[in-house]
């Protein structure tokens, strides 16, 4: 039986791709300073995740998208270009398929460099990395350049053997509280990002470690986001799902979480990616788009509808709470079930 580690690597489909060019750039909703404003998000081109060349997370396909090499200069010309298009978003969030702080990735002059030029036209900037990778240095050049800045780490579930046997990742809360309680000691301000219904978890199960999660990051968090799994091609997950061994959340399971985070200080958030598709969080179809809207509002603070979501499928998602657990699997019952 090939061993989880093995299988990422070996699913991988890295295709080929101009240094040159930055992945993507688009505008999107956030809060800022208590006020919903547009966000920009930047997606640079580089070298990618080190632990992604190593072995990678089970559900991670972004490495399908990075370069072999990027040269400093190459990821200057993608900032040249990318600095073209802003339309005055007072919030930029920056990510590089990878880690900002590793110096392999994104070496500091060109780190500093980015950090001024999004600091000078925005008022706050994002970015993210692995926890482990989170020194002092970089997080004062972050404030130095930017006022406010925050940084977003991947923590997916405060469960190590979550972490290990699922998720195929080393770094859990010990490592996160670190590096959070370091960002907050500097002045910066902490995103933990969870990853609702890894691999092999029952929505059950997927629910009641997320939930668990929000409650121990919360006391070093400023912004929780609950990232429900959306299925990234050439995955360990879509390998899964391709055969009817994986089905992505519920949009219940979505709303579940969210209402039991309601006491949790931080500010609780989720943006489902694909939510309403096959690939990404989704209920019956007929009304996704409702219970989609719903996330998003409470996420922006635009009004608590969680409680108002009703639809007929609300019956079949609870009877699959039970009858995971009766079966003891984490496949998608009703796939098969349709056969």
């Amino acid at each position: 039986m090939m061993r989880l580690p093995h299988l990422v690597t070996q699913l991988r489909d890295v295709r080929p791709a101009n240094p040159e060019e930055y992945i993507s750039t688009w505008t999107e909703k956030d809060v800022l300073d208590g006020r919903v404003v547009d966000a920009w998000v930047i997606i640079f081109r580089t070298r990618g995740c080190y632990w992604a060349r190593k072995s990678g997370c089970s559900m991670c396909g972004y490495v399908n998208d990075v370069a072999v090499e990027v040269a400093p200069h190459e990821l200057a010309t993608q900032l040249g270009k990318v600095l073209a298009v802003h339309k005055d978003q007072p919030f930029v969030k920056v990510y590089t398929s990878g880690n900002f702080f590793d110096d392999q990735e994104v070496v500091p002059e060109i780190r500093r460099q980015i950090l001024k030029e999004l600091g000078d036209r925005c008022d706050k900037v994002m970015v993210e990395t692995l926890s482990h990778l989170v020194r002092r240095e970089p997080l004062e050049e972050g404030l130095r350049y930017a006022d406010k800045f925050e940084i977003a780490l991947g923590l997916e579930s405060a469960n190590d053997i979550v972490l290990r046997h699922a998720v195929n990742k080393f770094w859990g809360l010990r490592e996160h509280i670190r590096a959070a309680d370091l960002a907050h000691e500097v002045g910066a301000t902490v995103k933990s990002y969870l990853l609702l219904k890894p691999p092999f978890l029952t929505e059950r199960e997927a629910i009641e470690d997320t939930v668990e999660t929000a409650h121990a990051v919360d006391p070093y968090s400023d912004t929780i986001s609950i990232n429900p799994m959306n299925v990234q091609r050439n995955t360990v997950v879509d390998h899964l799902w391709t055969r009817a061994e994986y089905r992505p959340p519920w949009l219940w399971s979505v709303a579940e979480v969210l209402r039991r985070c309601r006491d949790v200080k931080a500010h609780v958030k989720s943006h489902p990616t694909a939510g309403g598709m096959r690939r990404g969080a989704h209920n019956c179809g007929a009304c996704d788009r409702s219970f989609v809207s719903a996330i998003e509002d409470v996420s922006l603070g635009l009004g608590d509808r969680l409680d108002d979501l009703a639809c007929t499928c609300e019956a079949e998602w609870r009877d699959l709470l039970e009858l995971e657990g009766l079966m003891q699997t984490s496949a998608d019952v009703g796939a098969l079930v349709r056969g």
